[in-house]
């Protein structure tokens, strides 16, 4: 189980963008970079592609970020906050925030 889901509310620690708040849009294969949104904004250069319709020029898009720079934003106390896993009494895994216990996959 991934502490951090895509659609999670995160807040970057560290980098550039230190302090800005984003929707996670994805979560790559390899598990340790996410896809935040409008974070870690790059400028690229593109070439265009006539057969699949895709303009060239400069282009801005989200480029990822490593998971261990951002931490789940806790609405209850409006800061981000640490992420724990337990197990309810029926048997699911769940995640839940540390600082006050409450369970984010409910």
């Amino acid at each position: 189980m991934r502490r951090i889901k895509k659609g999670d509310d995160v807040v970057v620690i560290a980098g550039k963008d230190k302090g800005r708040r984003g929707t996670v849009v994805r979560v790559l294969a390899d598990e340790d970079r996410v896809i935040v949104e409008n974070v870690n904004m790059v400028k690229k250069h593109q070439k265009p592609n006539p057969a699949l319709g895709i303009p060239g020029g400069i282009i801005e898009k989200e480029m990822p970020i490593h998971v261990s720079n951002v931490m789940l934003y806790n609405p209850t106390t409006g800061k981000p906050d640490r992420v724990g896993f337990k197990t309810l009494e029926d048997g699911r895994k769940v995640r839940y925030f540390k600082s006050n216990g409450e369970v984010l996959d409910a």
